[in-house]
């Protein structure tokens, strides 16, 4: 009787510390591992740096579609932009040019 009675007491007093080891080991894999841990926030770093990234470009592909537009616009009219503009629309070209015909997948530029 003696040995069982140590043996529940030294699991009487292990149980408490294990079961909070547990406990705090589930809380330190979700902190990191978890929806909102380390290893997410990181990600949604990397996510938002991208997007950053992305942003930049259509902001500076906007502002030269602006300075295009505001070149057409007003008093002064770029009679180069105009001209460009006029023969994309028309598909027409002056008699001293040569036309080089391509395939629609197959652009130069």
């Amino acid at each position: 009787m003696g040995i069982g009675r140590a043996i529940g007491r030294g699991l009487k007093g292990i149980a408490l510390p294990v079961v909070l080891a547990s406990v705090t080991g589930f809380f330190v894999w979700h902190a990191s591992h978890g929806d909102r841990g380390l290893i997410a926030k990181e990600r949604r770093l990397a996510e938002i740096a991208a997007a950053r990234a992305e942003l930049a470009q259509a902001v500076s592909e906007r502002e030269a579609a602006e300075r295009r537009v505001n070149a057409l616009r007003g008093r002064e009219i770029d009679r180069d932009q105009l001209e460009e503009r006029a023969r994309a629309l028309l598909n027409l070209v002056a008699r001293d040019e040569v036309v080089v015909p391509y395939q629609v997948g197959q652009r130069l530029f």
